[in-house]
């Protein structure tokens, strides 16, 4: 195997990206456009087909919209004429069900749907849930736990000879050796357990589209090997690699030279020989350019030789190694947080036993006319008609609550710079934002407006994974594209973050013009550090586009588990309410805020939730359910969890500790600070106050965080009358979904909190 000291080639341009439009359509084009995939053989012969070339199967009901994933691939692949056909919350029980359509011509596309399938059953208590949004009357237990790894093997035994694809968000999150919170242990790679050809993490346009045409072009499956957000196994690197222990990666002294991912933009460009753009005095380009793969630098004569960028590969532990060792996990994680950015990452392999979990480099994102193409195919936006009822509608038993809460709403953009550690959009869609065009959005809404049924003149949502990084990027490529940092606002906003907010302001005036639109609220979550920069955005938001409340997630007030959160100081979010007040103020509405919070996130002490507590009551919030930490496979917060070590900074074993709230009684509690109003909390929050040495907190005065009597329980109702009371006790407020806070300012009945399941 070449060694990582020998003299680098000479570099060679790395080509852009293949377009989605660049390939030759298939042969099956010429059957036209389906109203809806088929999803049985007679809706197969009604469009003519003896056969389809692509069977996606998912755990989702079939909805034909944008935001839903096996819509999207299987648009997408339409688009390029291959015949898709849909298998949607099959019964698993036996290989029967996986046939219904015939033997698929090229492969079986796999996915959970638009969530974990473990995170879709399971509460963050682990006990089962009885409903799923994604399933028709909003019944759970349609799909079965690890849905991925099932339907694969199901797949497996109705065709043997057919290749098996992976996607989705459960096989994003499961890519290497990963923690899994249900099990309490390491498992191995999605990839390994399923025995699936090919994994694609991220979203997959881009690599499905490729990887059909090359299907269809007779290359056996297991020679696409080198297709970007693709992994897949093998035994050992083939020739002409250099293989990188990770351990030399993430230690004193750099293996290669590329950027600190802690270290200040300005010194970053320093460092790579530039300065930054905004520095330089440059003018910020109109939009962000599309990001490519930056091929190593030549190595100064007398410094470190380093190899190829481009024919790197970095070895992480094994999963042997990981599974024994949550320090090795903590670190394994760190390097590939490292190892995202699609500019500049470089593969990642991990052995299981005596084979490899190769991981190809990140996608290279979409540019503004593949999300057009992509946003703008022939979508039904309803679901399946196997789904109403006789009268042709969706409600009652064929409801989809999913569908409901995203029907009216319109996706402008994808990914997310933010790095929350427990999130997953980061891990999934990246960090480099993908923008739609302005047309392209404007031709959604009139097509919502125009076909939807139901329509009443509101759009419910213009927005994404965050509500407004609409084509925010950085100033400078070359720096987009050297970048290591995990994330563009934390600890503060990058210097070379373009945060103009104009384009997005645009789009709402325009969007709130067309006729027939009465209103466009935002029900995606706020950036609210990044809205501070935009006053002009804030005070537009608040005249035209919030209905009573805004829903935006600081959560949490203190600094310790903020910094493991890499989410901004409450001081934020002081500033954002005093804009956001003035604004609505100014135009003669009466607004709020509803915050959302997170109980139990790793670096969190009881002092801190006891802290945000009293800043709740404080500031007039009562939470009706709250968010409970839930370490989803592969998340930094994760790796904290399941390691007790920081990785956001360098792991070792000595290195920072982080206190991990485990245990069913401290969870509980951290939950019950967040609810210091329920009198059900009152006697585990006054032993545990007392304990603290704040029984101070314990009173009847208004300034104490709980009373001192406890509230008597008849019949399932309590009272909030005190101990001994004669009088009849009083019906507690009823519970609504969703991480909520409400304000006791005399509002309307307390509105739903919950955020809107995500495209492919």
């Amino acid at each position: 195997m070449p060694h990582a000291t020998l003299s680098p080639p000479s570099l060679k341009p790395v080509p852009a990206a293949k377009p989605l439009t660049a390939y030759r359509p298939y042969w099956a084009k010429r059957f036209g456009t389906a109203k809806f995939l088929p999803t049985s053989r007679a809706e197969m012969d009604q469009l003519g087909w003896d056969s389809c070339d692509v069977i996606v199967v998912t755990g989702d009901a079939y909805v034909d919209h944008p935001s839903f994933g096996m819509a999207v691939i299987g648009r997408t692949l339409e688009a390029q004429g291959f015949r898709v056909g849909i298998i949607a919350q099959p019964d698993w029980q036996s290989a029967d069900p996986f046939k219904v359509l015939g033997k698929p011509n090229l492969f079986f596309g796999v996915t959970a749907g638009n969530m974990d399938s473990m995170i879709n059953r399971y509460t963050a208590d682990r006990k089962i849930r009885s409903d799923d949004a994604y399933t028709p009357g909003d019944v759970g237990g349609r799909r079965p736990d690890r849905a991925s790894l099932v339907y694969s093997q199901r797949c497996k035994e109705a065709w043997n000879d057919v290749p098996i694809v992976m996607g989705g968000i459960e096989g994003s999150l499961r890519r290497i050796a990963h923690y899994d919170y249900w099990q309490d242990k390491v498992r191995r790679s999605l990839l390994v357990d399923a025995k699936v050809d090919l994994l694609l993490y991220g979203n997959a346009e881009r690599a499905i589209v490729e990887i059909a045409h090359r299907l269809a072009a007779r290359e056996p499956v297991e020679n696409i090997t080198d297709v970007r957000g693709t992994a897949f196994m093998r035994r050992d690197t083939p020739e002409g690699w250099f293989e990188i222990d990770s351990t030399s990666v993430d230690a004193p002294g750099r293996v290669e030279a590329h950027v600190n991912p802690y270290m200040n933009t300005a010194d970053q460009a320093k460092d790579q020989g530039g300065s930054c753009a905004k520095e330089e005095g440059a003018s910020a380009p109109a939009a962000p350019q599309p990001i490519t793969f930056v091929p190593s630098l030549a190595t100064p004569k007398g410094k470190l030789q380093v190899p190829p960028r481009e024919r790197s590969v970095i070895r992480l532990p094994s999963y042997e190694q990981v599974k024994s060792d949550p320090v090795l996990y903590a670190h394994a994680n760190r390097v590939l947080h490292l190892e995202t950015n699609p500019g500049n990452a470089r593969a990642l392999v991990q052995a299981h036993g005596d084979r490899d979990v190769w991981l190809n480099p990140p996608p290279i994102p979409l540019t503004m006319a593949e999300m057009d193409l992509v946003f703008d195919l022939p979508y039904a936006r309803s679901p399946h008609p196997r789904y109403a009822d006789e009268n042709g509608s969706h409600d009652g038993a064929t409801k989809i609550p999913a569908w409901e809460m995203i029907r009216f709403s319109v996706n402008i953009m994808r990914g997310c710079f933010g790095g929350c550690t427990f999130c997953s959009i980061t891990e999934h869609e990246g960090r480099i934002i993908q923008s739609r065009s302005e047309d392209s959005i404007i031709r959604e809404v009139e097509a919502i407006r125009d076909s939807v049924k139901g329509f009443t003149g509101v759009i419910s949502d213009l927005g994404g994974p965050t509500a407004n990084m609409y084509r925010i990027g950085c100033k400078s490529p070359e720096i987009e594209a050297a970048c290591r940092k995990p994330s563009c606002v934390y600890p503060g906003i990058c210097s070379n973050l373009m945060t103009d907010h104009g384009p997005l302001i645009k789009i709402y005036r325009r969007a709130r013009g067309l006729k027939g639109i009465k209103k466009i609220l935002i029900g995606s979550g706020l950036r609210y550090d990044l809205a501070v920069r935009s006053p002009e955005y804030i005070k537009e938001l608040a005249t035209h586009h919030v209905g009573g409340y805004l829903k935006i997630a600081p959560e949490h007030t203190e600094s310790e588990p903020l910094s493991k959160m890499m989410k901004p100081g409450i001081g934020a979010y002081d500033r954002f309410k005093k804009l956001f007040d003035a604004a609505s103020a100014e135009a003669g509405k009466k607004q709020y805020l509803i915050p959302y919070f997170i109980a139990a996130h790793p670096g969190t002490r009881d002092e801190d939730m006891m802290n945000l507590a009293v800043w709740l009551k404080k500031n007039g919030f009562r939470a009706d359910q709250v968010q409970t930490f839930y370490p989803s496979p592969m998340a930094t917060a994760t790796a904290m969890y399941h390691s007790g070590k920081n990785p956001l900074r360098k792991v070792t074993r000595d290195s920072e500790a982080v206190d991990i709230v485990r245990g069913e009684r401290r969870r509980r509690l951290h939950k019950a600070f967040l609810r210091y109003h329920d009198a059900n909390n009152w006697p585990l929050l006054r032993e545990a106050l007392k304990a603290m040495g704040r029984a101070d907190l314990i009173g009847n005065g208004k300034h104490h965080l709980i009373p001192t009597f406890q509230p008597i329980t008849d019949g399932g109702y309590t009272s909030a009358r005190r101990k001994n009371s004669t009088s009849a006790g009083a019906k507690a407020a009823p519970v609504t979904k969703g991480r909520v806070l409400t304000q006791h300012t005399g509002l309307p009945p307390r509105v739903t909190g919950s955020r809107k399941p995500k495209s492919s």
